[in-house]
C-alpha cells in the first residue's frame, strides 16, 4: 500500500503527503540515493533552473540527486519526519504521529552545516523565520532535541563539536532514539 502522495503544498511548491495515518518510528519511505553526481555536473545547471536544489549534500561529501517522492519534503521549523541512516541506506521515519492527509516536513538544519540562506516559509508556531540551515547554529534547546535525530556520519564528522553540546547540555545519550524505526 502507497503510504505518500506528492501534490502541491501550501508551505512551498510541491509537497509530500500521507495518504494514511502513520505511526511514530514508522519507515515511510526508503530514500533512493542511486544517482550520486558532481557539484559540476552539467545536468545540475538544467535541472535547478527556477526549481529548488533537486540535489542532497551528505556529511561524507556525497551528493545525490534527489528522486520523487523524497525530492518534494518541504522544510518545517516543526517537522514530523527525519532520515534514519542504516549503513548507507536512508530512510524517512514519522518523529511523531502523522495523520492521513498531513503534510510530511523535516528540518533541514538536522545533519547540516553551512547550508545556504533559507526563507522559511513553514507558518509553524516555532518557526525561526529566515535562517541558514546549520545545525550548530540553531538554538541550543533544539540542538539538544535533535541530538537523537542526528546521523552517525554527521555526528562522526563533528565529533567535538557534538562532545561539546553533550557536555554542556547534559543529554541522556548521544544517538538514543527509543525505539528503531519499524518497517509498516
Amino acid at each position: 500500500m502507497k503510504k505518500v502522495e506528492v501534490r502541491d503544498s501550501k508551505i512551498k511548491g510541491k509537497g509530500v503527503f500521507a495518504v494514511t495515518a502513520i505511526a511514530k518510528g514508522e519507515v515511510i519511505l526508503h530514500i533512493d540515493d542511486s544517482i550520486v553526481v558532481r557539484r559540476d555536473d552539467p545536468v545540475l545547471s538544467k535541472l535547478i533552473g527556477g526549481e529548488p536544489d533537486p540535489c542532497d549534500y551528505l556529511p561524507d561529501g556525497t551528493i545525490i540527486l534527489m528522486q520523487e517522492p523524497e525530492r518534494y519534503i518541504n522544510h518545517s521549523c516543526d517537522p514530523n519526519v527525519y532520515i534514519y541512516t542504516l549503513d548507507k541506506d536512508r530512510f524517512v521515519v514519522g518523529m511523531r504521529d502523522i495523520a492521513g492527509g498531513e503534510e510530511l516536513t523535516f528540518d533541514y538544519a538536522i545533519d547540516v552545516v553551512g547550508g545556504d540562506w533559507l526563507d522559511c516559509l513553514c507558518g509553524s508556531p516555532k518557526c525561526r523565520g529566515g535562517h541558514r540551515p546549520d545545525f550548530f547554529l540553531l538554538p541550543v534547546a533544539k540542538q539538544l532535541e535533535y541530538l537523537p535525530y542526528l546521523s552517525t556520519g554527521f555526528v562522526q564528522a563533528h565529533r567535538e563539536r557534538v562532545l561539546r553540546l553533550l557536555e554542556g547540555g547534559k543529554p541522556s545519550a548521544l544517538g538514543d532514539r527509543g525505539e528503531e524505526p519499524q518497517p509498516h
